[in-house]
């Protein structure tokens, strides 16, 4: 039912955790994809040969929005996930996710599971901060009380669409990369061929170490995402996710086009004059 893709650089032990999570957490029998940057010693490849996973592989980090581009493009199922490789896929996150699938007449719905993490995220309890510090028991033991509304305007991994819809829209946006709010960006794509439902599922969990790619290697160039969004799209991230996608509300029904009021257009004027700053100063 679901292909679930990662990309993943120099990060093979948070890899295996990962997936090793999904294989021992799941009932169905999910597909599973990587794409893998650098790995000069082969170390991540040679461990996915010998688990049978599909993979794409390039020598060089091209980037988070090229990396899930080319692996989703091997996917057979008619879901995708796509998933950071430092998350733990807790127990009983598929039923949640297959009953609201389920649950709707058509595919046009970006559904996103909760994050636990120890010092942010949607639900704030600490696990460990590594591998190495990870208290599964004390997750399994607390997870039934780890609960939140399920909330509007989810933007965040792991997130499932259909395979259609990716193809649609063409998957994440390479002038995206390394990766900075190319969520939002997909979630605009999918706005405009009118997708309304972009909701977080509290009982889809994942424990998440937190962004260990980026905290960890300090040679990731990161780019200027929002700037990028606001000149694609004439307003702001902020400013998308607060009056298109609703974020950080409960989830009450499918999204409808914005209310123009007057703080709707006050904030939509700051978003023009700053965009009109950055064309004058020639500012990327």
């Amino acid at each position: 039912m679901f292909s679930i893709i990662i990309p993943t650089l120099n990060n093979l032990k948070y890899l295996k955790f990962c997936i090793g999570s999904i294989k021992k957490n799941s009932e169905m029998d999910n597909e599973i994809l990587v794409h893998v940057s650098e790995d000069e010693n082969k170390e991540t490849r040679n461990f996915l040969i010998e688990q049978k996973i599909k993979y794409t592989y390039t020598s060089e980090n091209v980037g988070l929005c090229t990396a899930i581009n080319s692996i989703a493009e091997k996917s057979s199922k008619e879901y995708l996930i796509y998933s950071h490789d430092d998350m733990y896929f807790c127990p009983g996150w598929e039923k949640p996710l297959i009953d609201e699938i389920k649950s709707l007449n058509h595919n046009k719905f970006y559904i996103s599971g909760s994050m636990i993490e120890p010092n942010s995220g949607h639900i704030k309890f600490n696990c460990g901060e590594t591998i190495e510090e990870f208290n599964e028991k004390k997750l399994l033991d607390n997870l039934d009380r780890l609960n939140i509304d399920d909330h509007q305007g989810s933007h965040f991994a792991p997130h499932c669409v259909h395979k259609q819809i990716w193809e649609r829209v063409g998957g994440f946006s390479k002038e995206f990369n390394p990766g900075i709010a190319s969520d939002p960006d997909f979630n605009m794509k999918l706005w405009k061929i009118g997708v309304r439902i972009f909701k977080g599922l509290n009982k889809f969990k994942v424990y998440h170490f937190g962004s260990l790619t980026t905290r960890k290697n300090n040679k990731i160039i990161k780019n200027k995402g929002d700037i990028t969004f606001l000149k694609k799209w004439g307003i702001s991230v902020s400013f998308f996710k607060k009056h298109y996608l609703k974020s950080k509300t409960s989830y009450k029904k499918p999204l409808i086009e914005p209310k123009k009021s007057t703080i709707y257009f006050l904030d939509l004027l700051k978003c023009k004059i700053k965009l009109t700053y950055l064309i004058f100063l020639n500012i990327k």
